[in-house]
């Protein structure tokens, strides 16, 4: 039941915000169903918590003739993900407070939409459920990207679409194929896709067809080109729903889909989308060093950081994909926090150049603060999330591969250098025209900060709390290797 509660309350509140015209009371409405949603969240993660694992299912008939069902549910590794969601949609629209939208009605709705739909992503059992949600997930991302969005929105954000789009029907495709290949009657119950036997030369079709989708979706190279341009003319919001959340439905994806269908050709294969992945770390890393916007060095900073745990999950690894887990977790609370400190600076100063930035720590002491704090989890400093992940994430590839772990590594070294050159240049030195009288944080912009530091060092200091939760289904989904 709380499951479809998950799903269901976030699409009405989606409708029933277009019938208020007030502003004020438009944002009260969102943010407070975005905190009922996370109430239920973590009604969920109490329930599953308490009750031996369960599942939380909720299954009705729909197309029964054509084997698709309204099959929902949570596992480990979904419940972490809703919790990231539920937990972070309350703090993304408490930080678009400081902006005032055209049209807001149709904003906050779609971001409560985008929000149903990342919820079915990640609880979906049944294929052709899977699809749909990712494909909703799609539309409203595209509408706040395009009409909120920057200069030059509509050719970046129509680039973005054409690129997910046409991931997305790749992945059709594959799932269609493998529903034709399961007994009479067919279904596209996720236990019946599983069980098909496939055929060396399918395996390898349909794990193409599976990577390309979802590494569009995280993004890995040479398929991330529409993501830097992307996250910089977005809306603040839609940079964060999109690099917090969004991005997260690529990895889910692979641990869902191609760890069971396709594991004899990833254990065959695997190693040249690892390599893609750790090509993307250094890449990404090296054109990080030399940004002056703020937005579009976070952006590259994203693709290091996704390719390395996109190794993780593609090496097979249990301590790999247990880091990968958490992980994107952590990743994605640690960016949302970057992308609000950065829409904060530039609400204050109109500019996101590091270049006119300085001295903000003199003026703003709060503001460096929590930016320090953000800032050192995200180059995983030990005691903070980021460190947990990348752990696990290196000793498996570790225990892979060195050389794959020694070069994936390097995205610890080079974050560490472009993260700290940015706050350097940002926060300390001599103040200008631009920072010389720069506010500091207000009451709500540290209430928007604070759960995110929390959820930092919680997970930084008590790992084990939601490593246990993620790694008896790590375990179930790889025993597909043996």
């Amino acid at each position: 039941m709380l499951t479809i509660l998950l799903l269901l309350l976030p699409l009405v509140l989606s409708l029933i915000i277009l019938l208020f015209k007030d502003e004020r009371s438009i944002r009260t409405v969102a943010l407070t169903g975005a905190l009922v949603e996370f109430g239920i969240g973590i009604a969920a993660f109490i329930q599953y918590k308490t009750s031996c694992h369960c599942n939380l299912l909720f299954s009705a008939d729909w197309l029964s003739t054509l084997g698709v069902s309204l099959k929902f549910g949570m596992d480990g590794i979904s419940l972490l993900l809703v919790a990231m969601t539920t937990f972070l949609l309350p703090v993304i629209i408490l930080a678009s407070f400081n902006h005032s939208y055209t049209r807001p009605a149709a904003f906050y709705s779609l971001v409560l939409f985008l929000e149903m739909a990342l919820v079915g992503v990640f609880t979906a059992f049944d294929g052709l459920m899977f699809y749909i949600f990712w494909e909703l997930a799609l539309i409203p991302a595209w509408f706040i990207c395009a009409v909120w969005g920057g200069d030059d929105r509509i050719r970046i954000t129509f680039k973005f679409f054409i690129y997910t789009f046409a991931g997305s029907l790749l992945m059709l495709v594959a799932l269609i194929y493998l529903y034709f290949r399961t007994p009479l009657p067919h279904s596209f119950d996720f236990q019946w896709l599983y069980a098909v036997k496939l055929s060396p030369v399918e395996q390898i079709w349909i794990f193409l067809a599976f990577f390309v989708a979802f590494a569009i979706k995280i993004p890995v190279f040479p398929f991330h080109t529409w993501q830097p341009d992307t996250y910089t003319t977005s809306p603040a919001t839609g940079s964060m729903l999109l690099a917090g959340i969004m991005l997260k439905m690529g990895i889910y994806g692979m641990i869902r889909w191609m760890i069971p269908i396709c594991h004899q050709t990833l254990q065959q294969w695997g190693s040249i989308a690892v390599i893609l992945a750790i090509t993307g770390i250094v890449y990404a890393s090296l054109i990080a060093l030399r940004q002056d916007d703020l937005k579009r060095l976070v952006a590259w900073s994203s693709i290091a950081h996704m390719g390395l745990i996109t190794a993780g999950v593609l090496i097979l690894s249990q301590k790999a994909t247990t880091g990968a887990v958490i992980q994107m977790v952590s990743h994605g609370i640690n960016i949302v926090g970057l992308f609000i400190v950065i829409d904060f600076i530039e609400h204050r100063t109109k500019t996101r150049s590091i270049a006119e930035l300085g001295g903000i720590a003199t003026r703003a002491p709060r503001l460096a603060i929590f930016f320090m704090i953000i800032l050192l989890a995200s180059i995983a400093l030990p005691l903070t999330n980021g460190f947990v992940g990348e752990f696990l994430l290196l000793l498996g590839l570790f225990e892979n591969n060195t050389v794959f772990a020694a070069i994936a590594g390097l995205t610890m070294i080079f974050g560490a250098v472009y993260m700290l050159w940015m706050y350097q240049r940002t926060m300390l030195g001599k103040t200008n025209e631009l920072t010389g009288a720069i506010p500091d944080l207000t009451r709500t912009e540290m209430a928007t900060l604070i759960p995110l530091v929390v959820l930092i060092f919680w997970i930084g200091l008590y790992p084990s709390f939601f490593l246990d939760i993620v790694l008896p289904d790590v375990q179930q989904i790889l025993r597909f290797m043996r």
